[in-house]
């Protein structure tokens, strides 16, 4: 057997006989006439698309910054001969053109992603010289924006004057294994059109696949249900034993290929053996890995993962987008079984598995919880199985075409086994380089060609006599005593020239033992001569790059050297805390320095996790804290920091932490009291100190865990929530102002229920509501007069805080002055303020120049940028609406310190960190950058001039700092 290049493993899928047949045992699925459709019937008035499922799931990774080129698809093919470059530039215009999906980027609005169809333009296909293999490569990894877009490029290496390579690079968002075929059928007929001048004589496309994505999302309820059926099923299952926890951080998902010849008499003989049991050639694939897999980890019960297509129903069949599901397959053969006999199980397992095809192996993930990983963080269906054929190249008219084999040298699986079907048939084992060790990889691809072959020949043996061997390494004692140890999730040993050996373990669960008390635990289990000199806990074992121990990067791997790395577990403090509360929720205790993302964790768990933290610790805390803080060893810190701002509170208050709060509250109302909602967030906590600089008395709606906060500044707490309705009514009752800051920002209907609540309780005096220039939407003009009619497209957003000021302006008749301030981005030194400019409206443009990525702005010659405020003058403007008979009285104004293009904001962004981005205006810009507004700030002017420190660099470099 011999180790050859990693190939794209996806292309291999693509032309498998059919998207079902993989994964069917047994009967063929008929194809159906597709349905024509016009293609772009996403767009209005149904709205922008969803995600589906599996969309949503790469947009995260992505958008988290751990795709890369983990999800590129790059097809290329060696072209000989008379090639029409404009014809094949059309052709590839062409397939964007019946294929929306083609052309489709993924911005968001709020938090939440859609599908943005953008018009048909022309495909960009220039000519470079070719320079090589590592070109073609590097072409091929280079990252798509899935924000800006495109999703498809391509472009044409020169070799001679008939002689090229196209690439053509797809992100994996928009196409899966089953649109290539029909992608590569499309593309040559419209290349031989635009040639020869003649329509193309294509059938019309088939129905978007935003419209695919709309019925996904419209059956959550019937796919939620079934995903609950799913979830049962896996019950008790656990991972591969022969994979090893990946190290936490940044997963970098290095791949090895490991191949073993077949005799293709072998496949003639298994397709035969499927043929009298009713199976289909993969079916019969996937009981040998499940026979190979069993003998070499000693495991019974295994669960492996194979693709389906989502393409069941008719109209969708010739659909081009990611229409791919993962299914997993169980199968127990206890005893010892005939192979005959597992084949069965296994067939009548998948035919289960495929009734379920449509469900999104997300949902099922979701249900399972913390039982979708191991004890040790490893994922449940890490492992999986296919059958390929070998790539064929892009077919175009009058030309020589000639496949191209690109190793881009990543794994989306732990562990995978394929057979690869073809004249020359082979068995091919790829694996993460983390997951799994290079010889442990290699010795099982030549096993499951030996169990291939062997029940090709009698598939009435017995598992016990088919050929393989246990896999795993023959442990040292120190080693197997202490994995037997719950607590401990890996071990290692080094001896020693002249002494005992060092051991060290890498701890996890909730209660976690110290070094001292593994070593004293070892005295019963092993002789003395065996012991080792001390057990050091580590949070992780360095590895070489094929995946065995580095020893020398072991701390104090010299004689008579101890100490551990980390904290004694026992101790009780934040980090033990935060660590017990992300194993509770991602399945495995981390170590100190476990990534969140690297650990499973998404946006959902980091919510709950931040509540679940808030509760445990009664301190303030998000979960935009969790995604920026990330590992424990971070969190714990910020944790530490806001218990300091706690102890602060008690140095002021004379007493415990809380008495600061519990003082505030039975203050009671003053004269001139002045109700702030939102006053630990950024625009709040401006409020809070300019009210208070102002020597107005202050009543501010707060969390419990958060009460100690605005208690610091002497202000009166009230607690609740946005979504604690009586609580608001308390909080307003008997204050002379309010300064309604707080907003969910996506829950629009807790907002408007929240508005009501307080105008119910509201009796008299200003009111003043930070709305938003959203509420604006896309004005006709440039110029936005103060209180102007709102243009077309408002957001959710801008909707709800249009409601917010209906409510308002409806209510305020006979009680006081009310007013709606609508501010546009905030700028500030404030925490809160800072997550925004990195994960907000300006996300894109921040996350770009920090990773280096190209930054792409409008073309037009038209203005195009921001308008912005900062904080502490929005402050002012709002304080200054309290006094009585301002002429903000009863209407609706406008907050802006200034208005800034994006091109001077993201050159001052990329200089202040030190970003090597490159801007530039281009046509595919993102469309929400086309913003040519002024925002005219006339009634607020003399509050809103700025005071020194206030301008746009100054603030700038305050939060990027």
């Amino acid at each position: 057997m011999s180790t050859v290049d990693q190939t794209d493993l996806l292309r291999r899928a693509r032309n498998r006989r059919a998207a079902g047949a993989a994964v069917t045992a047994g009967t063929a699925t008929a194809t159906a006439a597709v349905t024509p459709a016009p293609e772009d019937r996403s767009a209005e008035p149904t709205g922008p698309a969803p995600l589906s499922h599996a969309q949503q799931r790469m947009w995260l990774m992505d958008h988290l910054g751990q795709g890369g080129a983990l999800y590129n698809v790059p097809l290329a093919t060696r072209l000989r001969g008379p090639l029409d470059h404009a014809a094949l530039a059309a052709a590839l215009t062409g397939l964007t053109e019946r294929h929306a999906v083609l052309r489709t980027r993924y911005p968001r609005r709020g938090e939440e992603p859609y599908q943005r169809i953008d018009p048909v333009v022309p495909v960009p296909l220039p000519v470079l010289d070719a320079t090589g293999p590592e070109q073609l490569a590097a072409e091929a990894a280079r990252p798509f924006d899935l924000v800006t877009g495109p999703v498809l490029r391509a472009v044409l290496l020169r070799h001679g004057p008939e002689d090229h390579t196209l690439l053509l690079t797809i992100h994996h968002i928009a196409v899966d294994g089953g649109s290539l075929p029909f992608l590569a059928s499309e593309l040559g007929a419209l290349y031989r059109a635009a040639r020869d001048g003649v329509p193309s004589q294509l059938p019309p496309p088939a129905p978007s696949y935003a419209d695919y994505a709309r019925q996904e999302r419209a059956r959550e309820a019937e796919l939620t249900s079934a995903a609950d059926t799913l979830a049962a099923g896996l019950s008790g299952a656990r991972p591969l034993s022969l994979l090893r926890p990946v190290p936490p951080g940044a997963r970098e998902r290095r791949a090895a290929l490991h191949a073993a010849p077949l005799d293709p008499a072998v496949v003639v003989g298994l397709r035969g053996l499927g043929g009298r049991h009713g199976a289909t050639l993969f079916t019969v694939v996937l009981a040998a890995a499940f026979a190979a897999l069993r003998t070499a980890s000693g495991q019974d019960d295994l669960v492996l993962g194979c693709a389906s297509g989502h393409r069941a129903r008719p109209e969708f069949r010739r659909t081009v987008g990611l229409a791919v599901n993962t299914l997993a397959v169980r199968a127990n053969p206890s005893g010892d079984p005939s192979f005959a006999e597992l084949l069965g199980l296994v067939r009548t397992a998948l035919l289960d598995a495929q009734r379920h095809h449509e469900v999104p192996f997300d949902l099922v993930v979701e249900r399972l919880g913390a039982a979708s990983r191991g004890a040790d963080g490893t994922p449940l269906l890490s492992v999986s199985c296919d059958l390929v054929q070998a790539v064929e190249p892009l077919a175009l008219p009058g030309l020589e075409a000639e496949n191209v084999e690109l190793d881009l040298g990543l794994a989306k699986f732990g562990l995978a086994l394929l057979v690869e079907d073809g004249p020359r048939p082979r068995v091919l084992v790829q694996h993460d380089r983390d997951a799994v060790d290079g010889t442990v990889a290699a010795r099982l691809a030549d096993a499951f060609a030996a169990v291939l072959t062997a029940v090709a020949g009698d598939p009435d043996l017995p598992l016990s006599a088919l050929p393989g061997e246990r896999l795993a390494a023959a442990e040292h004692p120190v080693v197997a005593a202490l994995s037997a140890d719950p607590a401990v999730a890996e071990a290692a040993v080094v001896e020693t020239p002249d002494g005992p050996p060092l051991a060290y373990a890498v701890v996890r669960g909730p209660v976690t033992p110290s070094g001292s008390a593994l070593r004293a635990a070892l005295r019963g289990l092993l002789p003395a001569a065996e012991l080792p000199l001390a057990v050091t806990l580590v949070d992780r074992l360095p590895r070489h790059p094929d995946g065995t121990l580095d020893r020398d990067r072991l701390p104090g791997a010299t004689p008579r050297a101890q100490g551990p790395l980390a904290e004694d577990p026992s101790a009780e403090g934040p980090l033990d805390v935060v660590r017990q509360a992300y194993g509770e929720l991602l399945g495995a205790t981390p170590p100190a320095d476990g990534d969140f993302f690297a650990l499973g964790g998404h946006s959902l768990v980091a919510v709950q996790l931040a509540e679940r933290l808030r509760t445990r610790t009664g301190l303030p805390l998000t979960g935009l804290d969790i995604l920026e803080q990330r590992t424990p060893r971070a969190l714990a810190a910020l944790l530490a920091t806001r218990a300091e701002e706690r102890r602060a509170a008690l140095a002021q208050a004379g007493g415990r932490p809380q008495d600061a709060a519990a003082r505030a509250r039975t203050t009671g109302a003053r004269t001139g009291t002045v109700l702030l909602t939102g006053a630990t967030g950024g625009v709040g906590a401006a409020v809070l100190q300019e009210l208070i600089a102002q020597g107005r008395p202050v009543r501010v709606l707060v969390r419990p865990e958060s009460a100690h906060l605005p208690a610091l500044n002497g202000a009166e707490v009230a607690e609740g929530d946005l979504g604690d309705l009586d609580s608001l009514r308390r909080a307003v009752d008997g204050v002379d102002a309010v300064i309604h800051c707080a907003c969910t920002f996506t829950d629009h209907a807790t907002d408007l229920a929240a508005m009501r609540a307080l105008v119910d309780g509201w009796r008299g005096g200003p009111f003043v509501f930070v709305s938003s220039i959203d509420a604006y939407g896309r004005p006709a003009g440039t110029e936005v007069p103060e209180g102007s009619p709102s243009g077309a497209s408002v957001t959710p957003y801008g909707q709800a805080k249009l409601d917010c000021e209906r409510i308002l302006f409806e209510a305020a008749a006979g009680r006081g002055q009310a007013i709606a301030v609508r501010a546009p981005i905030v700028w500030g030194p404030h925490h809160r303020l800072r997550d925004q400019l990195r994960w907000g409206a300006t996300g894109p443009l921040y996350q770009a120049a920090l990773a280096g990525r190209p930054i792409g702005l409008p073309d037009s010659q038209e203005w195009h940028g921001a308008s912005w405020v900062h904080a502490a003058a929005l402050a002012r403007a709002l304080t200054a609406c309290l006094t009585p008979g301002h002429p903000a009285a009863g209407r609706v104004v406008n907050a802006v310190s200034g208005h800034l293009s994006w091109a001077d904001f993201t050159a001052e962004l990329v200089r202040l960190l030190g970003s090597d981005s490159p801007i530039a205006a281009t046509a595919d810009a993102d469309e929400e950058l086309r913003r040519p507004w002024h925002y005219r700030a006339d009634v607020l002017a003399d509050a809103l001039a700025p005071e020194p420190g206030e301008d746009w660099r100054g603030v700038l470099a305050a939060m990027v700092r």
